[in-house]
């Protein structure tokens, strides 16, 4: 871990040639500092925190608008510090009003994270793929991200602002709309860049990529295999986003060894013990060398620990 830079402007700038270049960027998602550090060790762009995460796994609660932006904050404080990727945080609607945006940006910026999504629905949000979404005026959510946007060129211009629209699958929702709301958002708002949700057919990413004036990434809500990474940069979307896969694989494998452990007892301990599938190595990912490091580094002879004659496992 020595090295690990400590500028966020850098790492913004970084997202933002992420989003200009030619290549597609892939960003998988999840809540914590070892999966940001999972992701970068193995060479992705960039780490999504999801709040239906956070929520999930420090609450136990569901996605439902529940967490505020102190904890929200915190959590990217603790994240963005611990890998050198950029890192973009999931604010929710902003917790109220443009105001309250303001000061949401406010926080995020010195949160060290490179950028920020707020949604246009209506609170108490929910789920960005669960029923029951309702959206907030066109209007109101331009003068959000507008708000968004004057309190990062405030700070830091390199911040970069995400206005994400929920409308596919909310109250009365249309792809036209969904389609003009995003035109909205970058022309009148001045947002970096859009994630369209809950797109329902590789024509529709294909339109929105076209006609959208920034940077697209969508998640896929259509019947049938999403499109294929390769396919995506075809249809002109500019970040691969996958926003919940590390922590709910991680959920779902926990689960799966649980409901193993106590059909079968420890004989199941023993194979996973063998697999020889890819293996993380939780030392290295939390940076247990640098213990030892700074120890010998800082701690009189006398007072530094004997690594030769105790052992652990």
């Amino acid at each position: 871990m020595a090295g690990r830079t400590s500028d966020a402007t850098a790492k913004r700038r970084q997202f933002r040639s992420l989003l200009a270049r030619p290549e597609i960027a892939v960003m998988p998602g999840g809540f914590s500092p070892l999966l940001a550090r999972m992701v970068e060790r193995l060479g992705f762009d960039a780490f999504f925190i999801a709040g239906s995460q956070v929520s999930a796994f420090l609450y136990g609660l569901p996605d439902n608008g529940i967490i505020g932006l102190g904890e929200m904050a915190t959590h990217a404080r603790h994240v963005a510090a611990a890998c050198d990727i950029p890192v973009l945080i999931d604010g929710d609607t902003g917790y109220g009003n443009a105001v309250n945006v303001h000061f949401a940006v406010e926080e995020f910026v010195r949160s060290g994270a490179a950028g920020v999504q707020f949604e246009d629905q209506e609170a108490p949000k929910k789920s960005a793929t669960q029923a029951g979404r309702r959206c907030i005026s066109t209007e109101e959510a331009v003068g959000k991200i507008r708000a968004a946007v004057a309190a990062r060129n405030a700070l830091d211009p390199e911040f970069v602002i995400c206005a994400r629209c929920d409308v596919l699958g909310a109250e009365g929702g249309s792809f036209a709309e969904a389609l003009e709301r995003s035109i909205a958002y970058v022309r009148d708002g001045g947002a970096d860049f859009v994630w369209l949700n809950s797109v329902e057919s590789r024509d529709d990413i294909a339109r929105a990529c076209a006609d959208i004036p920034a940077p697209v990434m969508t998640i896929w809500g259509g019947e049938g295999p999403p499109p294929t990474i390769p396919e995506l940069q075809a249809l002109g979307q500019r970040i691969a986003f996958y926003p919940v896969m590390a922590s709910v694989f991680a959920a779902q494998s926990a689960f799966a060894l649980l409901s193993d452990f106590k059909e079968r007892g420890t004989a199941m301990l023993e194979e996973w013990n063998q697999r020889r599938d890819p293996r993380a190595n939780a030392g290295a990912l939390v940076g247990l060398e640098r213990i030892r490091a700074i120890e010998e580094a800082s701690l009189p002879a006398a007072l530094r620990r004997d690594y030769d004659t105790t052992w652990g496992h």
